[in-house]
């Protein structure tokens, strides 16, 4: 049957309510003890990598004027790497959006975005309040994250439509009622208000460089709190909206995907790292361009041809004029990549974009879709890079992931640490108390205190 108001199959919505049930059953009784080893290991390299990037994130001046003229109150939750704590909902609205400022935030190939930086804000914020423990700080971030990547893997968005602060939002709901102890009915209303409550933000406002693409992930956050909170007043129902809202409004929703391989498959053991500061979708190009610059002058560069999947086919526009459009550009990527040896933070600040050699070899790249790369996704990310010399000789390297994911050339704790370090300058000794946080977050008997400790700005001022 279909529903004569919404065009939504009757049955698809009664699956997606039966399946969020059993999500809300499953967050409710989620314990940390429980959860296998190499899991937990993982979660907690997710949690360092959130709160460095997002301290990364927090020293751009853009974001320095974002907290200053935001103006929040003081508060309990720390704004991470921004010298002060705030409000709740401040703090998790802020650090969302300084997570993804950079695109260094963790992502899941299988979700097709970014689960940890839909819900993490908001559980640490809630958790900082509510001086959680660390056990259950820890299966409230567990929790976001496997609620927001099952929501992800189940949405089929419609084509132009951006992942940022929508099937995610079910995820931070998930996190936070965990955190507020609500039993297994209350949690599944949580998740079905978070899934009522998506952002429908088009894919080229990240390509033009808006940055209200960045602000899409702090409202998730801050509605996945307003969810939560909903269920815990007792007002919040699950009635299958995601079937609704994911579904008919912005595309087509697999109610299977929920539930399906539930506490056995985690999807936070198979996201990815990242070691370029752009849009995951150029990286595999990037990393094939590092893997041949090897004695190559950039300047013999004659043309560059990038094949990639059709995911990331789009990325293909070689101007820009902020960093957020440069970040969202393969032919920036790839030229930053051959020139620099990286595509670190720096390659996109004002004056490197400005460049004329970047510019022009961008300009030299052009960017195509191969149906037999499209073929291997999604577990599969690929990208062919031809560079033609100035004299036709032809040199070809293929990525088949970008480096970093889970499935090809994993980033481990000591990876990611350096990489922080060097990105950070004068952070040290907030990243190394990040990496101790996260890595005995576990066993804490109270994580108020640790977490307001990660307010503390690198050069110990306001940023």
């Amino acid at each position: 049957m279909t529903d004569v108001n919404t065009g939504q199959g009757t049955d698809t919505k009664a699956r997606a309510r039966e399946g969020t049930a059993r999500l809300g059953e499953w967050v409710a009784g989620l314990d940390v003890a429980d959860v296998p080893a190499p899991v937990a290991a993982r979660l907690s390299l997710v949690l360092l990598d959130t709160l460095g990037v997002t301290a990364l994130g927090a020293a751009l001046d853009e974001q320095r004027a974002l907290r200053a003229a935001w103006n929040a109150p003081d508060g309990p939750a720390p704004l991470i790497g921004g010298g002060r704590s705030a409000t709740v909902d401040a703090a998790a609205w802020l650090n969302a959006n300084a997570l993804v400022a950079l695109e260094l935030d963790e992502g899941n190939k299988y979700a097709k975005g970014h689960p940890a930086a839909h819900g993490f804000p908001a559980v640490l914020a809630l958790a900082a309040e509510r001086d959680a423990s660390g056990a259950d700080t820890a299966a409230a971030l567990l929790a976001a994250y496997e609620v927001a990547a099952r929501f992800g893997r189940a949405a089929r968005l419609r084509a132009g439509a951006h992942p940022h602060g929508n099937w995610g939002v079910a995820g931070a709901a998930a996190g936070c009622a965990r955190l507020l102890g609500l039993d297994a009915g209350a949690a599944a209303a949580a998740i079905d208000a978070g899934a009522g409550m998506p952002i429908a933000g088009h894919f080229a406002s990240a390509t033009d460089g808006n940055p209200v693409r960045n602000a899409w992930m702090g409202a998730s956050n801050v509605a996945g709190l307003a969810a939560a909170r909903m269920a815990a007043a007792g007002i919040a129902r699950n009635t299958g909206t995601a079937a609704l809202t994911l579904g008919d409004l912005l595309g087509e929703l697999d109610p299977g995907e929920l539930t399906g391989g539930l506490g056995e498959r985690w999807d936070v053991t198979r996201g990815y790292f990242k070691r370029h500061a752009s849009c995951s979708f150029t990286h595999p190009a990037a990393d094939a361009a590092l893997d041949l610059r090897g004695d190559l002058d950039p300047s013999r560069v004659a043309a560059v041809l990038v094949e990639t999947h059709a995911l990331g086919a789009g990325l293909a526009s070689a101007e820009w004029d902020n960093r957020l459009s440069a970040m969202f550009s393969t032919p920036f990527a790839v030229a930053a990549a051959l020139l620099d040896g990286e595509v670190g933070p720096g390659a996109s600040g004002p004056d490197r974009l400005a460049d004329p050699a970047l510019r022009g070899l961008a300009r030299r790249v052009r960017v195509v879709a191969a149906d037999d790369l499209t073929a291997r996704l999604p577990d599969e990310r690929p990208a062919r890079v031809t560079v033609e010399l100035d004299d036709g000789t032809r040199i070809v390297r293929e990525a088949p992931n970008p480096v970093g994911d889970a499935d090809h050339r994993p980033l481990d704790e000591r990876d990611v640490v350096r990489l922080l370090h060097r990105w950070l300058p004068g952070g040290s000794a907030l990243i190394d108390r990040a990496a101790g946080f996260a890595r005995d977050l576990p066993a804490l008997p109270r994580v108020g205190a640790p977490l307001r400790g990660l307010a503390g700005a690198p050069d110990g001022t306001e940023k």
